[in-house]
C-alpha cells in the first residue's frame, strides 16, 4: 500500500505476469524471451549458461578497490587481550574481509556464514548506487549518531520483493564477500553456507562460479523446528539448508568415527561377476561343520557359485576357495584388505561373503546430508532456550543458530586440525565463537575463531535495547563472556570433583580452553590517503602536497599505527608485540617499528636486534638529515628492509 491508486499499466503487467510469468525478470519484461515464447525465431545476446544479474560487473569493481582501513584494538572491551588468539572485530564485513587479506591469506580452515535470507524483511548492506564516487558510498555508508553508532538509515537498505532488483541487490551484497572470503581460506579449507528457500538456487550458482562446480561437496537439510505453524496453508517449512563448498579437492569432511562393529556386504547384486580366491583358515562362519561341495548357492542375482569343495571345522572355513559372483571388490582390493588385517564372515547358508574392515585414527564416516535438530537438540527452539538461559531474559535476539548444529559443523569442518581458524563473518548473536569454545572443552582442541560483526544499531523497542545493548555486536561480546565464564566454571567444578576422588587410572586433568577474545573496531587509517583531484586545482593540489608533510592522521594514536602496520605488513592479529626503548618488536624481531623517537641509540638498538623489516615515521628524522641518511645506509649494509612513511 502506497497512497496511489493502481494505473492501467500495472493492472495490465499483472495480467501478463499471470498469463506468461516466464517473461518476467526480477519485476520486468525480458523482451527477448517475451518474442521467443511468441514463436519469434530469436538469437539471444550472449547466449550461454552462466548466472547473470543486474550490477554484477560493478560488484566486481567495488570487491577490487583496495580498502586503506584499519583495525584498532579496543582492549576494555576484550577478555584477556595480551594472552588470548580469539579475535572478535565489529565493523562492515566486506571491509573487513579487504582488510584481513594480506595477513590471513590462506590461513583459515574453515569458514561457517548466516548471511541475510533475502526474505523480503531483511534490513542489508548493498552497493546499489554504483554510479556513485567510492567518497559519497563511504559517506552514506558512514552515517553515525552522536555516539558514533552507524544510523540504519544511511547503512542499511530494506530489500522488499517490491524492489525491481530483488534478487540482483542480495547477489551484489553476497558475491564480492564470497570472493574475499574465498581467498582467506586454505587449500584443504570448507565453507558452510546456511540459507534457506528464498535464495538457495541463486546461492549454489554463485557459489559453483566464486568456487568451482567440482568443489561442491554437498547440501545438507536442517531440520530446523519440531513442529510447523498451523496457520499455514501451504507448504510447512520446518527445515533450511547448509551448502558446502572446499577451496579444492582435498577437502574432507568428519561425520564421526566408523563403527569398527559394522559388516559390510562384499557382494551387491548390480555389480559385475568376479571370481575372488580367499587363502585358507581365513573365512569364519556360523555354518554347521562339515564338508559344502562346489557349486551354486543362493538364488537370484546375489547367487554365487563355490568354485571347489570346503571343510568347516570349528567355524573356520579350513581350505583354501574360489568363488564367483557379484562383489564389489576386486582381487587387488581383497588382498590389500587381507594384508591390512581384514576379517570375513560367512552367516547365511547361500554363502553371503562380508567383511569387517580395519580401522585405523584417522578413518572417519562423511557427514550426513540429513541434520536431525530433534535428535542433536540443534533446533531454532533449543537456541532461544540457550539464549534466555545465558542472557537471563527471553527475546534478546532474533534466529539465532543453535550451538550444537554450529559445533557439529565446525567439529566437520576441523577435526583433524585441532588448532584452526574458524572464521564467521556474519557472527550475529555469536554462536560461533560459543561452539568453538565448547568443543574445545570437549576435545581438547586449541582451535581460534575470528568473528566479524557490524555495529549495527538494536531497534529502540527491543528487548535487548531495553537490557543496555545498543548494537548486534555488544550481544554477540557478552555472549561469549557468559559462555565463556559458564564454561570455565562447569571446568573447575569438573576438577575439584576429580580432586576429591583417588585417581588410580591417572585420567588427564580437564584442560582449560582460551576463553578470551581481542575485539578490534574497523576505523579510517591512522596515516593520511591521498585524495583524487578532479581537473587542475592548483590550489587542492598545492593544500595537499603540505597536508603530506606530514602523512599522519590527526587522530592517529601509537597503539593502533602498530597494528594498521602489522596488518599492512602481513603480520596477523596475535602477533607478540615488545615495547621497548622506543621502538616496537613484532614477533621478536620479525619487524620493528620505531614510533616515538629517532636517536643513533636506538637506531643501534634496531640494528643489533636484527629484523627483517623495520619501519619510522618520517618526522622523527625531522631536523637530523645527516641521522636519517646514516641509518637508510646502515639498514642497507645490515640487509634490513627499511622504510620511512
Amino acid at each position: 500500500m502506497n497512497g496511489y491508486s493502481q494505473t492501467p499499466k500495472e493492472e495490465r503487467l499483472k495480467i501478463l505476469q499471470s498469463v506468461m510469468p516466464e517473461i518476467f525478470d526480477e519485476g520486468k519484461i525480458d523482451w527477448e524471451k517475451l518474442r521467443a515464447v511468441l514463436g519469434e525465431d530469436v538469437n539471444f545476446a550472449d547466449e550461454r549458461y552462466r548466472l547473470n544479474w543486474a550490477g554484477k560487473s560493478d560488484a566486481f569493481r567495488v570487491m577490487q578497490e583496495a580498502s586503506a582501513a584499519t583495525l584498532v584494538p579496543c582492549r576494555e572491551e576484550s577478555v584477556d587481550f595480551d594472552n588470548t588468539q580469539n579475535i572478535f572485530i565489529e565493523g562492515e564485513n566486506m571491509e573487513v574481509l579487504k582488510v584481513l587479506q594480506k595477513s590471513y591469506f590462506g590461513k583459515v580452515k574453515m569458514i561457517y556464514i548466516d548471511p541475510p535470507y533475502n526474505t523480503g524483511n531483511d534490513s542489508f548492506i548493498y552497493p546499489d548506487r554504483f554510479a556513485e564516487s567510492r567518497e559519497e558510498y563511504m559517506r552514506r555508508v558512514g552515517d553515525k549518531d552522536e555516539d558514533g553508532y552507524l544510523l540504519r538509515d544511511g547503512m542499511f537498505r530494506k530489500n522488499s520483493r517490491e524492489n525491481g532488483q530483488y534478487h540482483s541487490n542480495w547477489l551484489n551484497m553476497m558475491m564480492p564477500r564470497l570472493y574475499l572470503a574465498k581467498s582467506l581460506l586454505r587449500e584443504d579449507g570448507v565453507i558452510f553456507v546456511s540459507i534457506d528457500d528464498n535464495e538457495v538456487h541463486n546461492l549454489r550458482l554463485l557459489m559453483n562460479e566464486i568456487f568451482g562446480e567440482e568443489n561442491f561437496i554437498g547440501q545438507l537439510t536442517w531440520l530446523k523446528k519440531r513442529k510447523g505453524s498451523f496457520l499455514t496453508e501451504g507448504v510447512i517449512s520446518l527445515t533450511e539448508y547448509i551448502l558446502i563448498y572446499g577451496k579444492s579437492s582435498s577437502c574432507t569432511l568428519y561425520g564421526g568415527k566408523a563403527n569398527e562393529s559394522e559388516s559390510q556386504p562384499l557382494i551387491k547384486r548390480t555389480n559385475s561377476i568376479k571370481t575372488l580366491f580367499f587363502p585358507a583358515n581365513l573365512v569364519k562362519t556360523k555354518l554347521e561343520d562339515g564338508v559344502y561341495p562346489a557349486g551354486k548357492y543362493g538364488v537370484g542375482s546375489s547367487a554365487v557359485n563355490l568354485q571347489n569343495d570346503v571343510h568347516i571345522v570349528n567355524g573356520i572355513i579350513c581350505d583354501a576357495f574360489s568363488v564367483t559372483g557379484p562383489f564389489i571388490w576386486s582381487q587387488e582390493n581383497l588382498d590389500k584388505q587381507i594384508e591390512l588385517g581384514a576379517s570375513f564372515v560367512i552367516n547365511t547358508k547361500n554363502f553371503q561373503i562380508r567383511t569387517y574392515k580395519v580401522f585405523h585414527e584417522d578413518h572417519h564416516k562423511g557427514l550426513s546430508s540429513f541434520i536431525d535438530g530433534v535428535q542433536i537438540q540443534g533446533t531454532n527452539e533449543d537456541a532461544y532456550e540457550q539464549m534466555i538461559e545465558i542472557f537471563g531474559y527471553e527475546k534478546i535476539m532474533d534466529y539465532p543458530k543453535p550451538i550444537n548444529l554450529i559445533k557439529g559443523l565446525v567439529e566437520s569442518g576441523a577435526h583433524f586440525d585441532k588448532d584452526a581458524f574458524i572464521l564467521d563473518f556474519f557472527a550475529g548473536s555469536g554462536t560461533t565463537a560459543h561452539a568453538v569454545m565448547q568443543l574445545n572443552r570437549e576435545d581438547g582442541g586449541n582451535r581460534k575463531y575470528i568473528c566479524v560483526q557490524l555495529h549495527e544499531p538494536c531497534d529502540e523497542n527491543s528487548e535487548a535495547y531495553k537490557a543496555g545493548y545498543k548494537t548486534i555486536a555488544d550481544i554477540a561480546k557478552e555472549r561469549i563472556r557468559r559462555a565463556g565464564a559458564k564454561i570455565r566454571a562447569e571446568i573447575e567444578a569438573e576438577r575439584e570433583k576429580q580432586n576429591g576422588q583417588l585417581d588410580f587410572d591417572e585420567a588427564k586433568e580437564v584442560k582449560m580452553p582460551d576463553f578470551g577474545f581481542k575485539v578490534f573496531k574497523l576505523a579510517d587509517s591512522n596515516f593520511k590517503q591521498w585524495r583524487k583531484i578532479r581537473g587542475s586545482d592548483t590550489e587542492a593540489w598545492q593544500q595537499q602536497m603540505i597536508e603530506f608533510i606530514d602523512p599522519v592522521a590527526e587522530h592517529a594514536t601509537v597503539g593502533n599505527m602498530v597494528y594498521e602496520i602489522l596488518l599492512k605488513s602481513g603480520k596477523d592479529l596475535n602477533s607478540t608485540i615488545e615495547h621497548k626503548e622506543n621502538y616496537y618488536a613484532v614477533n621478536s624481531s620479525e619487524l620493528i617499528l620505531m614510533l616515538e623517537s629517532a636517536t643513533q641509540e636506538t637506531v643501534d638498538a634496531v640494528l643489533a636486534a636484527r629484523p627483517k623489516k623495520a619501519f619510522a615515521l618520517d618526522r622523527l628524522f625531522e631536523g637530523n638529515d645527516q641521522l636519517k641518511t646514516n641509518t637508510v645506509l646502515q639498514m642497507k649494509d645490515a640487509e634490513i628492509d627499511f622504510r620511512t612513511i
